[in-house]
């Protein structure tokens, strides 16, 4: 009897440990083509510091995909990089990202 009980002391503790890592704090949280009230596609700019966005590009398990234009930018995941009056802005990184992109020439958004 005293070894069943140490054994679901076990599993609790196990259980209330993961309870307090949720994974979902690791993952990021788009909700129709928006992160953080931001919407993920228009003009974008690329800065060094205050970004919007910490951005890490992928090849696999992206968040989103990343289709990059010219004009017309209106479209989940469609990017055009400027200079000046930017709907976001990004700071390309290599670890901890708020978003992991890979770029398509076809089919952006979340995939």
């Amino acid at each position: 009897m005293i070894q069943r009980k140490q054994g679901c002391l076990f599993i609790f503790a196990v259980f209330g440990l993961f309870s307090l890592f949720p994974a979902s704090a690791e993952e990021p949280r788009i909700a129709g083509c928006t992160l953080n009230g931001i919407k993920l596609y228009g003009k974008v700019q690329v800065v060094e510091s205050f970004p919007d966005f910490k951005v890490q590009i992928v090849e696999s398990f992206p968040d989103l995909n990343v289709q990059t234009v010219n004009a017309f930018p209106d479209v989940c995941g469609k990017w055009q990089f400027v200079e000046s009056f930017p709907d976001f802005r990004v700071q390309f990184v290599t670890s901890f990202p708020d978003l992991r992109i890979r770029y398509v020439t076809a089919f952006p958004g979340v995939p």
